[in-house]
């Protein structure tokens, strides 16, 4: 069968599309006991859309439940360190946006020790062997790791779908050396440090000569015959931060070996629980009741199927 007719698994970054709504909805929609609840709105406003639009059947969300701890922490302590955690109005919205994604009848998953990225990857692996196509829903250009063969990723806010192609044409290298990519140049947005003095258009340059940062190491001494600004010295500056690039690539890497279900049985919508989503709908002060009809509507589709 040609993969690109193989069923198809969506595998959701919630985080993404919760901190989105969060700026994008007004913090002055209340709910019954006067907090915020504009991230659950948003979220809420975003499933619907998302299901009306794919008509998905299996579903994967995945959730970051701890973001100063995960094992990457161990590793290296400043990993992410340089982010701003969530104020506490968005943080107690969290575990509602969770409970409504789970009322409509999605499969959930988070850990406090693996991170969202790390839930989606195994999520895939296990996803691709049982024969489906992966569609990565996320707005992380990290996770392009991910794609292979007709795999796609789809940054669903700004409509932009990625396949291997793609991603090379993005990046300047295949969607598997993107961990080394990060690896060599870094990441300041999860403060992953890389080769210092080493930017895009070098790392480029250095994984379409060796493939992996491996490669490159395997390499230094015909570093300096690339066509790149700097060759001469490049060698001697890799050799010197060797331990930032292999750690700056393992903290790139996605885990696929979180502790998970990934059955393809659980990753199948199941009905909405109706009593559930109401009890939502009276935490929101009655926002969204629309939408919740949607969802609610949405999984009877698929389950008649």
């Amino acid at each position: 069968m040609n993969s690109s007719n193989l069923p198809k698994v969506y595998l959701i970054d919630a985080s993404i599309y919760i901190f989105r709504a969060w700026f994008s909805v007004p913090d002055s929609m209340r709910g019954e006991n006067g907090k915020p609840v504009n991230a659950v709105y948003g979220f809420c406003r975003f499933l619907t859309e998302f299901i009306e639009r794919s008509g998905a059947r299996h579903v994967g969300i995945a959730f970051d439940e701890n973001l100063t701890q995960s094992f990457r922490n161990d590793i290296y302590p400043e990993y992410k360190m340089n982010r701003e955690l969530p104020p506490e109005d968005l943080k107690n919205q969290f575990k509602y946006c969770r409970r409504l994604a789970e009322a409509a009848g999605f499969y959930c998953v988070g850990h406090d020790r693996y991170e969202a990225d790390d839930l989606i990857a195994t999520m895939s692996l296990s996803m691709r062997e049982q024969g489906f196509r992966n569609i990565i829903v996320s707005g992380d250009k990290d996770l392009a790791q991910l794609i292979r063969g007709d795999d796609l990723w789809w940054d669903y806010a700004r409509d932009r779908q990625l396949k291997a192609p793609q991603v090379i044409e993005k990046f300047g290298v295949p969607p598997e050396a993107i961990q080394d990519f990060l690896g060599l140049c870094g990441d300041a947005v999860d403060n992953i440090p890389g080769v210092p003095g080493v930017g895009p258009k070098t790392a480029t340059a250095l994984l379409q000569a060796y493939q992996t940062v491996e490669g490159v190491y395997d390499n230094l001494d015909a570093i300096a015959s690339l066509k790149v600004r700097g060759a001469k010295t490049l060698g001697a500056k890799l050799a010197e931060h060797k331990d930032k690039a292999f750690l700056s690539k393992q903290l790139a890497t996605a885990a696929y070996d979180a502790p998970i279900d990934t059955s393809a049985s659980k990753l199948l919508r199941q009905s909405a629980e109706v009593s559930l989503l109401k009890e939502i709908g009276q935490i929101m002060g009655g926002r969204g009741d629309g939408l919740f009809e949607r969802l609610v509507h949405s999984s009877k589709l698929v389950q008649a199927v």
